[in-house]
């Protein structure tokens, strides 16, 4: 979308899935997503999700079409699960002092006399959460807006791409966000993109605010968070982080963990009722298009194609897309330059 404002170039966007669409291949649309920095401090994902906040909480205030809404958020912390898998991939989320606290409005720390018990330490700011099944037809109808062209398309080498420009010329450059597709796109196969299964339950219930916690008692690779889409795209609760798990289908164990878990951490949800007064949607599977040695957003030439490269954010992708966009809006420029 970014680079669609700009005159000087004409987008053709391929995709196999689109917005509207549901499939394991396609993460998008399974997303929560929510605004919930687990980014370290000083490094390129802290400035990607940074720069990513002004233009969400932009959207939330000033454009409902987008599907975006701010939500009161709340953070809690065990200290027993600072050794566990989520512990380590949520502790800068759960610092008493995380860089985005000057980001985020209304930062603060929740008193010691109001943690529920268990709870050792709890933050509480503004985020926002984004009902994706408006949102990602809203992104499509600004690409259009600006003169881009949608088309779907089934690539095996990431070069058959140059030849799919509308116009009928060969693309000077190629814009690879395949995700996880990377992993086998000829001419990228990046061995280093996995999937990092997300396993969630869509309800009806209202919980109130944005909810997470540190860790569980159910497994090493189970989290629990809870959130409410915008525009009655109803509450998201989750959750697992299975790396490398293919499964595309839903466990019923684990969604009667994530509920009850979820119901656990905002008794709200059901009015103290447990999880037989859940009203379900559906449940859901999502994989996170995970790269193990971080986020690929750089440029380079694959048999004289023109490339620049923006895969692998895992479960950081709409919190992190602006501040990515903006890097990759540089690096084309610059490609195009030599």
């Amino acid at each position: 979308m970014l680079l669609s404002r700009d005159a000087r170039y004409q987008v053709t966007v391929v995709a196999k899935h689109m917005p509207g669409d549901y499939d394991i291949e396609y993460a998008s649309p399974w997303a929560g997503a929510n605004y919930l920095p687990v980014s370290l401090s000083g490094t390129d994902a802290s400035e990607w999700d940074k720069n990513t906040w002004p233009e969400l909480a932009r959207l939330a205030k000033d454009v409902p079409e987008a599907g975006i809404h701010f939500q009161n958020t709340v953070i809690y912390n065990r200290k027993k699960d600072i050794t566990t898998a989520s512990g380590q991939w949520y502790s800068e989320l759960l610092s008493t002092s995380p860089w985005f606290k000057d980001t985020v409005p209304n930062f603060k720390l929740v008193p010691q006399e109001e943690l529920p018990v268990g709870i050792d330490t709890a933050t509480n700011f503004t985020s926002v959460c984004i009902n994706t099944a408006l949102y990602l037809p809203w992104l499509a109808s600004q690409c259009l807006k600006n003169g881009v062209v949608l088309k779907r398309g089934i690539l095996k080498h990431i070069s058959e791409a140059a030849g799919l420009h509308h116009s009928g010329r060969p693309a000077q450059l190629v814009v690879n966000c395949t995700g996880l597709s990377s992993a086998k796109l000829g001419g990228v196969e990046d061995k280093n993109v996995i999937p990092a299964r997300g396993q969630i339950v869509v309800v009806r219930n209202d919980p109130g605010l944005m909810a997470s916690i540190s860790g569980t008692d159910d497994g090493d690779d189970e989290v629990t968070y809870i959130m409410q889409r915008a525009a009655g795209g109803g509450t998201i609760l989750g959750g697992c982080y299975q790396r490398g798990n293919w499964e595309s289908q839903p466990d019923p164990n684990l969604a009667i963990r994530i509920m009850k878990r979820c119901v656990e951490l905002c008794p709200g949800l059901t009015d103290g009722k447990g999880i037989e007064a859940l009203s379900i949607v559906r449940h859901g599977v999502g994989l996170r298009p995970l790269r193990i040695n971080g986020v690929r957003l750089e440029k380079e030439q694959i048999s004289g194609l023109n490339v620049v490269h923006n895969y692998g954010h895992g479960g950081f992708g709409y919190q992190s897309s602006y501040g990515c966009a903006q890097v990759a809006v540089k690096l084309v420029a610059e490609a195009l330059a030599n």
